[in-house]
């Protein structure tokens, strides 16, 4: 099975959409292009696909809305322009995919909600959840209390973050190019594309230069900085141009559309390689002899009722190490709740997290896709 193939049938997929394409290039929505995107969507909803969309065009939209003809420098006059804009894009969305009897969910973030463990762990609760209810959920940067200056083209990165964090089988950055050309094809005619290739060449960010939208502060660059971050978790990147006609149902269908970034590890390979490495250690969980086998053996999620006691002052969402009896290290993870609440359901089945607790965030005090054995 070729890589396109392989593409075509993963289930997760991340669609990032540029502001060129949903404002038809500044001049305001272009609400045909959202409808058939959400036809599309709805379509490979169908084919048992989960998708997240990732749309920008929330201040290019804001300065149609205001009559502004030109990017205003003032950090809150750019806010401003989000905060009307983001009304329009939002009510476009739910438009077109209620004609397809599915409902969508808004979820404005910063790059400081996926830094943040505590936070990280709550956004992908989160998101899981709306997954699994059959919805579609929306996200943009949270333009309107960002203190960094807003960028246009800082959604191919948070595309990347939202696919880290999802655990997205592939990335499908839609643009207003048909992917990355050796050189820029609009200075050299003679230029190739870039069908595929791994995202951690480093000459494929020498290819992407400095080119730059008129509407989206970054260019190829900053999809090529996307992919690279989206490969740590095992993420696949497709960049592609959105003016292709139905261009996600040809991704599905397995068409060689666009460039095709590759992580140098599977998904799974990948993450735990993530968390093994880069997260540091808040605290240590010790288990029963009958939790350590099951982590070992059947690779499942770490219950309350496997624990015997609980050191360190640590947060929900942070790293901790996972300590058998005799105190070898067997795996760590990210945990779901914080020191003192793991301590007063350790040794407890997860049913009576909510009468101890008064509430149940999740069941496993470790999930296995959050867990890497050492």
């Amino acid at each position: 099975m070729s890589r396109r193939e392989q593409l075509s049938q993963s289930k997760r997929w991340v669609i990032k959409i540029g502001s060129a394409l949903v404002t038809d290039e500044g001049r305001g929505l272009d609400n045909a292009a959202i409808s058939s995107w959400a036809e599309q969507i709805a379509q490979l909803r169908e084919q048992g696909k989960e998708i997240v969309l990732v749309s920008s065009g929330a201040v290019a939209e804001g300065m149609t809305r205001l009559g502004w003809q030109k990017r205003p420098h003032a950090l809150h006059e750019l806010q401003a322009a989000a905060a009307v804009g983001q009304m329009g894009l939002v009510q476009s969305y739910e438009s077109c995919f209620q004609q397809h009897n599915i409902h969508t969910a808004q979820i404005l973030l910063t790059h400081e909600d996926l830094s943040n463990r505590k936070r990280y762990l709550n956004a992908r609760t989160t998101l899981r959840t709306l997954l699994d209810l059959g919805t579609i959920p929306i996200v943009n940067e949270n333009d309107t209390v960002v203190t960094d200056e807003i960028r246009f083209g800082d959604n191919d990165t948070l595309a990347a973050l939202v696919a880290n964090l999802v655990e997205a089988d592939t990335l499908i950055i839609l643009t207003d190019q048909q992917g990355l050309f050796t050189e820029d094809p609009r200075i050299n005619p003679d230029a190739e594309l870039v069908s595929e290739g791994k995202a951690t060449d480093p000459k494929y960010m020498k290819m992407a230069g400095n080119s730059k939208g008129s509407l989206g502060m970054g260019g190829m660059s900053t999809k090529i900085t996307a992919a690279q971050r989206a490969a740590r978790s095992g993420t696949s990147t497709l960049i592609t141009s959105g003016r292709n006609e139905q261009s996600l149902m040809r991704i599905a269908e397995g068409e060689q559309l666009g460039t095709l970034l590759l992580p140098d590890s599977n998904p799974i390979a990948a993450r735990k390689q993530w968390l093994a490495s880069h997260l540091k250690v808040s605290g240590r969980i010790y288990l029963d002899e009958g939790a350590v086998k099951v982590l070992k053996s059947s690779g499942k999620s770490l219950l309350p009722v496997g624990i015997t006691s609980v050191t360190g002052n640590f947060i929900r969402g942070e790293m901790v190490s996972c300590l058998a009896p005799d105190g070898s290290e067997v795996a760590r993870g990210l945990v779901n709740y914080d020191a003192i609440e793991s301590a007063k359901i350790k040794g407890q089945a997860s049913t009576e997290i909510e009468k101890i607790l008064g509430y149940v965030g999740e069941p496993e005090l470790i999930h296995r896709d959050n867990l890497v054995l050492l």
